[in-house]
């Protein structure tokens, strides 16, 4: 079972640390997601290397009818859905082509960054860290916690947490940027009118 005060690593580090190839990818992935160190990325990577392993052996024992591994593979893809990786009608092949941005998408760090509650991914981070995120009326300080959909909706600031003012200065530049990117959108339907409106002029 092992000494408890020496817990087993939940990730395992590249076979091969020297190739640019995946350290640039890594930088690219990091970067992206706001994450802390390649730690964090080698953790999703245990993650999805946990799901396709359990794929592949499901795929050969489904060949021999075993009961038990259709049962074990509707769980998979039940607990793969709830995450909103996969659909409800999913396939093993669906699993094994997943990504570790499928996964690293499912992060509560990146889901508080999409619901437009931080500005950038590294102030999500801090965010929650910070306890100024609550998940289903909760207080939630992990920004690596795999947030199932049902739950994305229950993502808001705390209740305690000085946030809640709408003009804090983190929500008033959260509110220029929407409102940064709305003008160019209502801009762009405008001159399209203005256009259809010309060219009704000339026939």
């Amino acid at each position: 079972m092992g000494d408890q005060s020496f817990p087993h690593k939940k990730y395992s580090t590249p076979r091969h640390p020297w190739e640019k190839g995946r350290i640039d990818a890594e930088k690219e992935i990091v970067r992206k997601y706001g994450l802390k160190n390649k730690r964090e990325l080698w953790k999703g990577q245990a993650v999805l290397d946990s799901f396709r392993t359990q794929a592949r052996d499901l795929q050969a024992r489904l060949r021999y009818n075993d009961p038990n591994a259709t049962v074990q593979y509707q769980n998979m893809i039940k607990r793969l859905s709830r995450y909103n990786m996969l659909g409800e009608n999913a396939t093993l092949d669906d699993v094994l082509s997943l990504t570790i941005e499928d996964v690293l998408e499912r992060r509560l760090q990146t889901v508080v960054f999409r619901k437009n509650l931080a500005t950038t991914q590294k102030q999500a981070r801090q965010l929650i860290t910070h306890g100024h995120v609550s998940l289903d009326g909760r207080r939630t300080t992990i920004p690596s916690l795999l947030v199932e959909a049902k739950h994305e909706d229950s993502i808001v600031y705390d209740s305690a947490s000085p946030l809640q003012d709408e003009l804090h200065p983190i929500r008033q530049v959260i509110l220029g940027e929407k409102q940064a990117e709305e003008e160019p959108e209502e801009g762009a339907e405008q001159a399209a009118a203005e256009q259809k409106g010309r060219e009704g002029r000339r026939r």
